[in-house]
């Protein structure tokens, strides 16, 4: 497969990443841009490889890691101000799904990562574990605090069947 096939096969599923990673669609567009210029300048190595978009997907989140560390990237995101739901049905679950995704987005780095590679993008442990080069438990761990945070911040106890965690 050449770069240009994998690229155009795969821009979608990785703007979909980059864009639950970062929570902006503009620094999602640069953060694969800049990852698929990377992987252009490695793709003979990258394309005789076993899984080669498991490795683009552990460039992308390194880079966004690496990213958001530096301090000139740091930016203050200012959510606008909504009204409240309409009684409509969808609307409600839009407001609901977005609400849930402003408690995620506020979750450490790390963690918002394991959620985003394991429900967002249905990984598995082992898969997230390497893209993320760590561990399984590792994994585990980041998914665990995670989800007793969203809990926490959801006012739910941990042991509620009927709750969304």
């Amino acid at each position: 497969m050449t770069f240009e096939e994998y690229a155009f096969a795969r821009v979608s599923a990785l703007l979909r990443l980059a864009r639950l990673l970062t929570g902006d669609e503009h620094r999602a567009e640069d953060l694969v841009q800049d990852t698929l210029a990377r992987a252009y300048a490695r793709w003979g190595r990258i394309s005789r490889m076993e899984q080669p978009d498991l490795y683009v997907r552990r460039m992308l989140v390194n880079a966004h890691h690496s990213w958001w560390r530096r301090r000139s990237s740091r930016e203050v995101l200012v959510t606008a101000v909504s009204e409240r739901p309409d009684t409509s049905d969808e609307t409600a679950e839009v407001a609901e799904r977005d609400a849930l995704w402003q408690l995620v987005r506020a979750l450490p780095s790390r963690q918002r990562t394991v959620i985003v590679l394991r429900y967002y993008e249905d990984l598995d442990d082992s898969t997230t574990a390497e893209i993320l080069d760590c561990a399984t438990g590792t994994v585990r761990t980041h998914a665990k605090r995670a989800l007793a945070a969203l809990r926490e911040r959801l006012g739910r106890s941990a042991a509620d069947p009927m709750g969304v965690f």
